[in-house]
C-alpha cells in the first residue's frame, strides 16, 4: 500500500506552519504514521506560496512525517523556481501525458534532472472534445494489437518509462481488465495472449501523433476550475 495525497491551491501557502498542519491533518485522517508522498497538485497559486509550500512538504520529509515530495503539473518555470531556490528537487512530476502532448520540453528537463515523471488522466480524450484524427489512428494501432485503446495508453506511458497512474473505476468490465491485467512486466498474463509489448514502429506511430493537445481544449480539470482556464490553448505547464 502506498499512501499519496495531494495539497490543493487553497492549501498553499506562506505560512509553513499551515501546510504541515494540513499534511499532518490528513496522516491522522488516514489513521497512518506518515505519507508515502505528499504533492502539490498544481502550480496555480504565485512564486511565494509555491516555494514556502514546497520547503515545508521538505521539511516534513525530513522530519520523517512524509517519505517523498512530488509536484503535479509543473512546466519548466515552477521546477526551474525549485532548482533556483537550491531546494532538493521532486522526485516525481505527475503531468497529463498522452501521445497528443508529449510535454517533451518538461520531459527532457526532468530526465536531465533525475526527476521521474508520472502521467495519467486520460480519460477524456475519446470525447467530443477529444483528438478525433488522432484518437482514431490510436484505436487501429489496439486493434492490431489485440488491445483495448486503456491498455495502449498504458503500455506506451511504461515503454516511455513513466509512472503509469490509470484510474481503477472504470464503470466498464473491460477496461478494468485492461488496468489489471497491464503490468511492468509488459505482457498478458493469462491464455497465452499476444504480447503487450509495443514494437518502435508501433511507438514511432504513437509519438508522431503529439499536436501539443491542451488541457484548455480537452476540458480537464484537474487542481483547477473553469475560472482558471484562459481559452482552448490554456495549458498548467506554460502558466509560469
Amino acid at each position: 500500500l502506498f499512501l499519496s495525497h495531494k495539497l490543493s491551491n487553497a492549501e498553499q501557502s506562506t505560512d509553513v506552519i499551515a501546510v504541515r498542519r494540513a499534511v499532518k491533518n490528513a496522516i491522522a485522517e488516514l489513521g497512518a504514521g506518515y505519507l508515502d508522498m505528499v504533492s502539490i497538485h498544481s502550480p496555480l497559486t504565485d512564486r511565494n506560496r509555491r516555494l514556502a509550500t514546497y520547503q515545508a512538504l521538505v521539511d516534513l520529509r525530513d522530519s520523517g512525517f512524509i517519505k517523498t515530495v512530488g509536484v503535479c503539473n509543473y512546466g519548466l518555470g515552477p521546477l526551474k523556481e525549485i532548482e533556483e531556490e537550491e531546494l532538493d528537487l521532486p522526485a516525481i512530476n505527475q503531468l497529463e501525458l498522452s501521445p497528443f502532448n508529449r510535454h517533451q520540453d518538461v520531459v527532457n528537463w526532468c530526465a536531465d534532472n533525475g526527476v521521474a515523471v508520472g502521467c495519467s488522466a486520460w480519460s477524456k480524450l475519446s470525447g467530443v472534445d477529444g483528438p478525433a484524427e488522432g484518437w482514431a489512428v490510436l484505436s487501429d494501432v489496439a486493434k492490431g494489437k489485440g488491445m483495448t485503446k486503456a491498455q495502449l495508453l498504458v503500455r506506451w506511458s511504461m515503454q516511455k518509462g513513466y509512472v503509469c497512474v490509470p484510474r481503477s473505476a472504470s464503470a466498464s468490465k473491460v477496461e478494468r481488465t485492461a488496468i489489471a491485467e497491464n503490468s511492468y512486466g509488459g505482457v498478458n498474463p493469462s491464455g497465452g495472449g499476444a504480447s503487450f509489448v509495443l514494437s518502435e514502429e508501433e511507438m514511432k506511430v504513437l509519438d508522431g501523433l503529439d499536436i501539443g493537445y491542451r488541457a484548455g481544449k480537452l476540458g480537464r480539470r484537474d487542481g483547477w476550475d473553469d475560472a482558471d482556464v484562459n481559452g482552448a490553448e490554456w495549458d498548467p505547464t506554460e502558466f509560469v
